[in-house]
């Protein structure tokens, strides 16, 4: 049985205008680290709230351990924890406080479950007697965990955990959750940074409300259909405008200090035939190299065919 079966979820705000879910259907395994991948607005948050019964589809079914969202939500709330996006601690009570409290609304207490939360726990017990609210981005980030875990839920849903996190505390989440994968808690965690969809077992790409796909990121990478090429020049706004030009392309997108190229016929002599056709066009300093696509590039090419899609 599928820890967390989502089948044809629709959801859309102001009185329909705004589509936030368009036929949603994923499942994940027990046990598994489940990425949901997408920019602001994509629908993330949304599904979440669906998943932890704080929000009714208009459409669809979805099953938490089994419990049925809308019938079982008593059920799910008792073997769920949920970490929201926005830090929702109590902000004038201290780190112990809150924990006690979210522990006690389970009937639990922190020495019953501490195997549980010890290696976060630690971390911010010489904290213990600070306000949540005085603590920094990633304490109130292992404060949340703390409290989401405090009653040994059988699956976590975590909402952008590290958005606004510096790069050190999101490296040490990540590690955070690896070991309680190997707690056998089902976890399904959101983020819109792609770098972190390398770190999940099997991740979701979505946008606009839509799956674009479901996949492992090694095979969602590996189904990339063309040779992707970096260009650059010295100036980086007249080679981008140039090579929009280009009878041969196929798409070009901004990537970093790069140019990420496709072209319509992946020809030989591509690159010597590109140079040509910039230096015409006076630009000097280029580079063209064929490289491998990330999870990004991915998201970028399954985003623009389904925008074509739509406009067809």
């Amino acid at each position: 049985m599928s820890a967390i079966k989502i089948e044809h979820i629709t959801k859309t705000y102001d009185k329909g205008n705004v589509t936030a879910l368009n036929d949603i259907s994923l499942e994940v395994a027990k046990g598994e680290l489940f990425g949901l991948i997408g920019p602001d607005g994509a629908g993330k948050s949304s599904l979440f709230r669906i998943l932890t019964t704080l929000l009714i589809a208009d459409k669809g079914t979805a099953t938490v351990d089994g419990f049925d969202v809308v019938k079982d939500y008593k059920q799910i709330r008792g073997c769920v924890g949920y970490m929201p996006g926005k830090f929702s601690l109590y902000q004038d009570l201290t780190v112990e406080e809150n924990l006690t409290f979210f522990a006690s609304l389970f009937g639990t207490s922190i020495s019953e479950n501490y195997d549980l939360i010890k290696d976060i726990y630690v971390q911010i017990e010489p904290f213990k007697t600070r306000r949540a609210g005085k603590l920094s981005g990633g304490m109130k980030q292992k404060l949340a965990l703390c409290c989401a875990l405090i009653h040994k839920p059988t699956v976590l849903f975590l909402d952008e955990p590290t958005t606004g996190v510096d790069a050190v505390s999101r490296k040490e989440f990540w590690e955070m959750l690896k070991r309680l994968k190997e707690q056998q808690i089902t976890i399904m965690v959101s983020t819109p940074y792609m770098d972190e969809a390398n770190l999940c077992e099997r991740i979701a790409l979505i946008q606009n409300g839509e799956l674009l796909s479901v996949d492992t990121p090694e095979k969602i990478v590996a189904s990339y259909p063309q040779q992707l090429y970096a260009v650059k020049a010295d100036n980086m706004h007249k080679i981008l405008n140039d090579v929009r030009f280009y009878e041969n392309l196929q798409s070009v997108y901004a990537f970093g200090e790069y140019l990420h190229t496709t072209f319509k016929n992946d020809e030989a002599q591509i690159e010597s035939k590109l140079t040509a056709y910039l230096q015409q066009k006076n630009n000097s300093g280029i580079e063209i190299k064929k490289i491998e696509p990330t999870i990004e590039d991915s998201f970028i090419r399954l985003m623009t065919e389904a925008s074509l899609i739509k406009q067809h």
